[in-house]
């Protein structure tokens, strides 16, 4: 397996093209990356900015620098000795533009007589097929032009024989595979499997030999033919069989393939073994890295002060099944209705079997399972539904006979349902309703955890050394809800006590919304990116606040509370009094975030796995949800500071987190044989547990946990010694210790060191 010693994802689009990558390939080789990491390149819908709306899946996009610009990125890459991992999306394809997608269009003229038919997954049995795109003027609207159906700027193929001059355009799309309707019906009136609650993404059958021959014949040549060294795989839990998928792409690109998987693992949850990959693509890296900077002594204060002040006295663990619940009846009401048609026939009422299903979705623990792979998370939320509503036990006994049968239709879409109403219920829901303490609030995160300790999160990365040493870490992604530095300045609250507790007071009472648990939520993103510019802040607070869908969401705004959220943040920007108090906290926790985004950092670059630098974030990050993650890089600056030669101070730069970077990258690409184990190290002390410490097999990591406390102690890190396993020299400053050293005299420059032994 070709497996890189470390990625850079970079977002191409068409303002950072392949060409453009091309240009970034020796700054990546000098910054110490062994793979450059590329989103998703296959020809997206016009305009798109993730790419992730594929259209065509056997070309590459012209938008982002077409087959000329690959070649010229293949080029680079080689004369620079780096290697290409891609990112591919076999779950969906892009209709949101029908005559952009060859297949779909297709589809759409001939119907079940098309050749791209068992592409996507459409139940035919309710044809033709929905597509939900009219607005309030309807069918009014829809005119016949130029031998197509036109809505606005919308175009449909018309069915062969379907029309000639004269005709009623209604009698017209009578005629047709498809039915227009009003973009609401969507959500419960779908006959396609989407993306999510996305209409405008189609699910694909990667079941069918056939179709994934089709739709994968331009990636496999990337690695047969252009020398491609891996794959990352969107979204796999939205297919049928995920482990069937894998399974066959390991044996279409061989055994050197790295191939991670875009698979959210829930606390404790461990990747099925079967599945022949390297791992996941760094979430639950990324939980463990975020706890454990967090000080678990601190939950008491902060579930307190939500239950006192927010008003909400309920655990995180009943907002997701509340989330779920919504999710499964509100967002998914048409795959909630197609399991229910697919359960046998009983003397169970339809209505009854909804709700089980239901109870049996918001109890689920993990995103899904893939029988008989996951037997006892089913078995356990039939466990907890029967605890919770034992008037549904007849119901529970009738059901699970076919909902356990890995061959039966409705096991099978059960599996993709339980999945699209974690990420919606939850990551897209829950996330932003329950703001006890937002550092925890991320992608495969628990917030209902609060820190994690030492012995904990050792135990974790022996773990990751025994069962998935090649699977990604992150720290930051394109999905993440917060940018990496901003849940390392978000975690030094947890230290700061009622000085943080002070400011959310005061801002929570200033906002005055009716939502205060969102006011809780506006008041730490404050403290995590303050101060930000106020369109940025505006732009997360409209996002945030649909997302959370308490009083207004996407699709029904409500006007009056949206105004009052605006309201709020333009305050802190305009409210001398209001400002001063963020700016007073922000001086007391901006450097203890400094040290821990430094130590976060070490210690994913340095952790078992193959650690991923995202765009950019080789210097400070204060990015917050997408669409601001995927701001527009200084890479001339970056650049700039390859000339560093001396190590940098710590300060509002982030000059230091790039010196940081640049050598650890370059210790693992240089020497992988020193990164081949893992051993927890102790200090011994008074601040012992300010020390977080592991052995790869000669290269140690040292990284100070709860800066902020510890400086605010009378001892700090006096009478604190760590035992080297001999000679050693720090590769960040040039210092060199031996045997049992004071914690202060290694962390006389910087709160981190990374250690190898002389030789």
């Amino acid at each position: 397996m070709s497996t890189p010693t470390s990625t850079y994802r970079l977002q191409v689009r068409p303002s950072l093209t392949l060409a453009d990558a091309a240009g970034l390939a020796d700054y990546l080789t000098e910054l110490g990356v062994d793979a450059v990491y590329l989103s998703p390149i296959l020809t997206a819908t016009q305009g798109s900015d993730h790419g992730y709306d594929t259209t065509d899946p056997t070309t590459i996009d012209p938008a982002r620098g077409g087959e000329e610009g690959w070649r010229e990125l293949l080029r680079a890459c080689r004369a620079n000795r780096l290697q290409v991992v891609v990112d591919i999306v076999p779950n969906h394809l892009g209709i949101s533009a029908p005559a952009e997608n060859p297949a779909w269009w297709d589809v759409l003229r001939r119907g079940r007589d098309s050749a791209y038919a068992d592409w996507f997954d459409i139940d035919w049995e309710r044809a033709p097929i929905l597509v939900p795109i009219l607005g309030d003027d309807g069918l009014d609207a829809v005119e016949i032009r130029d031998g197509e159906v036109r809505y606005h700027e919308h175009r449909f193929p018309l069915a062969s024989g379907s029309w000639q001059e004269g005709d009623e355009v209604a009698e017209v799309l009578g005629r047709q595979h498809y039915r227009l309707a009003h973009w609401r019906t969507g959500d419960d009136q779908l006959n396609y499997r989407r993306f999510f609650t996305v209409t405008t993404l189609a699910g694909v059958r990667q079941e069918d030999p056939a179709v994934f021959d089709a739709t994968h014949e331009r990636v496999l040549r990337w690695v047969s033919d252009d020398g491609v060294a891996g794959l990352r795989i969107d979204h796999p839990d939205g297919l049928t069989d995920p482990g069937g998928y894998l399974t066959r792409l390991r044996a279409a690109t061989g055994a050197d393939t790295w191939i991670v998987a875009e698979k959210i693992l829930e606390p404790g949850e461990r990747l099925p073994r079967e599945w022949p990959i390297a791992g996941t693509t760094g979430y639950d890296a990324m939980t463990e890295v975020n706890q454990v900077f967090v000080d678990p002594d601190a939950e008491a204060g902060f579930t307190e002060f939500y239950r006192e002040v927010v008003g909400d006295a309920r655990d995180f663990a009943a907002h997701v099944l509340q989330g779920k619940e919504r999710a499964a009846t509100q967002l998914l009401t048409a795959e909630l209705d197609r399991l229910v048609s697919l359960v046998p026939g009983s003397d169970v009422g339809r209505e009854q079997v909804r709700r089980a299903l239901v109870a049996l979705t918001a109890h689920f623990p993990v995103y899904r399972s893939y029988l008989p792979i996951g037997q006892d998370h089913l078995d356990a939320a039939v466990t907890a539904v029967r605890a919770a509503d034992p008037d549904l036990a007849p119901v529970l006994d009738a059901v699970l006979p076919t909902l356990s049968d890995p061959e039966s239709e409705l096991c099978r879409r059960f599996q993709q349902f339980t999945g699209a109403v974690m990420a919606k219920g939850v990551e897209d829901t829950a996330y932003y309703r329950y703001s006890r303490f937002i550092a925890l609030n991320e992608v495969g995160g628990d917030p209902g955890r609060f820190g994690l300790r030492l012995d904990d999160f050792h135990a974790a990365q022996e773990e990751r050394q025994r069962s998935a040493p090649e699977s990604m870490t992150a720290l930051s992604t394109h999905d993440t809800k917060r940018g990496e530095d901003v849940r390392a300045r978000l975690a030094v609250l947890s230290e700061v006590g009622e000085l943080a507790r002070d400011w959310l007071r005061t801002f929570i009472d200033a906002a005055d919304l009716p939502d205060r648990a969102f006011a809780s939520l506006l008041g730490q993103t404050f403290a995590g990116v303050g101060p930000i510019e106020r369109e940025r802040m505006h732009a997360y607070a409209e996002k945030a606040m649909r997302e959370a869908s308490t009083a207004t969401s996407w699709t029904d705004q409500d006007a009056d509370f949206e105004a009052a959220v605006h309201t709020a943040v333009d305050r802190v920007y305009d409210d001398p009094d209001l400002n001063d108090a963020l700016r007073r906290l922000l001086s007391q926790i901006e450097q203890p975030g400094w040290s821990n985004a430094l130590g976060q950092k070490l210690v994913q670059l340095t952790m078992a796995g193959v650690p991923d630098v995202y765009q950019g974030t080789e210097l400070w990050d204060d990015s917050l949800v997408d669409p601001d993650n995927r701001r527009r890089v200084d890479f001339d600056e970056r650049r700039g500071l390859l000339e560093l030669s001396e190590p940098p101070v710590v300060d509002d730069t982030g000059r230091a987190k790039f010196w940081l970077v640049r050598h650890a990258l370059r210790l693992r690409r240089s020497r992988p044989d020193l990164f081949t184990g893992y051993r927890p190290i102790t200090a011994e002390g008074p601040a012992a547990r300010h020390l977080l410490g592991f052995d790869r097999g000669g290269a140690i990591s040292l990284a100070t946990r709860f800066p902020y406390a510890l400086s605010a102690s009378d001892h700090g890190w006096n009478d604190t010694t760590v035992e080297l396993p001999g000679a050693v020299v720090d590769v960040l400053t040039g210092s060199r210790y031996e045997g049992r050293t004071p914690v202060s005299d290694i962390f006389h420059h910087y709160p981190v060191a990374l250690l190898t032994l002389l030789e």
